[in-house]
């Protein structure tokens, strides 16, 4: 491996120099009355704060992200279209709990189904999903769970498409976390209806369970969960100065409660750090040799862009290493991971992101090939 100067960052942001006896204070985190929280920076990914974050627990309808993630994704993909009409099955209509009070002689739309299960929670509009992508509630069980494992939601366990409780159906605040960020990242046009305050369907209009969408004009979604087993639950998100959060809280003792704690959490994070942004994906940070190539020097960079958040006031302490895996052999395919970032303060690691070629550089010709070969046994 051959490491480059941490100078990169330093250019890409323009920090000072700032004395570690300058270090600001360190605000401890709110105490949370629930059975597990999460707070994680969506454009970093850093994890702000949590408490038993890996701990298994009953999602009730925060199930429901994941059964409005496969159906985002079916439309994407142009297996359903939003004004396709479905009518909900004998099972979908007689499922238990929160409800959008589908009629089964009345054909509704995708898009419909859509603010009933994101706005209303309907079990009965998740049910109908289910089916019309699956076959079967049980069969798109089993895909929410292929899905889940696909997103790196490692200890994840999906039963039905609605939350309601199965002793082998859970999840964690860490994965809910996970799963928030996809949405929001990959299916942003979906993500508003998280923010509708109400829905009306069939001369019925509930509202929007979140209460924190009422109160602070910087939250925009996303959804509220309880059974008497889980507790009440809740996902939110809140953005502010171009930085967004998002919160995990499970196990609360009311839905005032839910909404509170969450609030804790999305202000602290909001509050007390930054989210500076360190490199902006697709441009050059470095160039580094290649052998046998058509090209001798190949530039490096990012897929994405890369975000770090740190305590306010201390992104000038920020500090990176960037090291490439030597030597680079053509063929070199654009997107290659061809070595890493290692971002850190105060000497603890911070986030580490993978570096990749930012173009591809085909086989050279036999007699460049050739005499890097040589080069290459020589030490050259």
């Amino acid at each position: 491996m051959k490491k480059l100067t941490s100078l990169l960052v330093a250019a890409a942001v323009a920090l000072p120099s700032v004395s570690f006896a300058n270090a600001p204070f360190v605000p401890p985190v709110p105490e949370i009355a629930g059975k597990a929280y999460y707070l994680v920076d969506f454009y970093s990914g850093q994890v702000v704060a949590s408490n038993d974050p890996d701990k298994r627990i009953a999602p009730a309808s925060l199930t429901k992200l994941m059964t409005g993630y496969l159906t985002y994704k079916a439309i994407k993909e142009k297996r359903l279209t939003l004004d396709q009409k479905l009518t909900v099955s004998q099972k979908g209509w007689t499922t238990g709990g929160s409800r959008m009070f589908l009629d089964p002689k009345v054909p509704v739309s995708v898009d419909d189904l859509i603010k009933g299960m994101d706005v209303q929670s309907g079990n009965d509009a998740c049910v109908t999903l289910a089916e019309a992508i699956a076959g079967s509630e049980e069969a798109f069980g089993q895909m929410m769970t292929a899905e889940a494992r696909r997103l790196g939601m490692n200890n994840t366990q999906f039963r039905n498409a609605t939350g309601l409780p199965n002793p082998e159906h859970y999840t964690t605040v860490h994965d809910l976390g996970i799963l928030a960020s996809a949405i929001i990242r990959e299916y942003p046009e979906f993500y508003k209806t998280y923010s509708l305050k109400s829905f009306t369907y069939n001369g019925i209009s509930q509202p929007n369970r979140n209460l924190l969408l009422y109160r602070d004009p910087n939250v925009d979604g996303m959804k509220t969960g309880f059974t008497d087993d889980a507790g009440y639950n809740m996902v939110a998100s809140s953005r502010r100065d171009g930085r967004r959060v998002i919160s995990v809280v499970v196990g609360t003792a009311s839905p005032e409660a839910r909404a509170v704690e969450s609030s804790k959490l999305l202000n602290y994070g909001l509050q007390f750090f930054d989210t500076p942004k360190l490199y902006a994906a697709n441009k050059p940070v470095s160039e580094i040799p290649v052998y046998k190539g058509d090209a001798k020097k190949l530039p490096i960079g990012f897929a994405s862009d890369v975000y770090s958040t740190v305590l306010k006031g201390q992104s000038a302490q920020l500090k990176a290493d960037l090291t490439t895996s030597q030597p680079v052999i053509a063929p070199i395919k654009a997107g290659q991971v061809v070595g890493k970032l290692v971002v850190s303060l105060d000497g603890k690691k911070v986030l580490e992101r993978p570096v990749v070629a930012l173009k591809a550089i085909e086989q050279g010709n036999f007699f460049s090939r050739l005499w890097d070969s040589i080069k290459l046994m020589l030490g050259w």
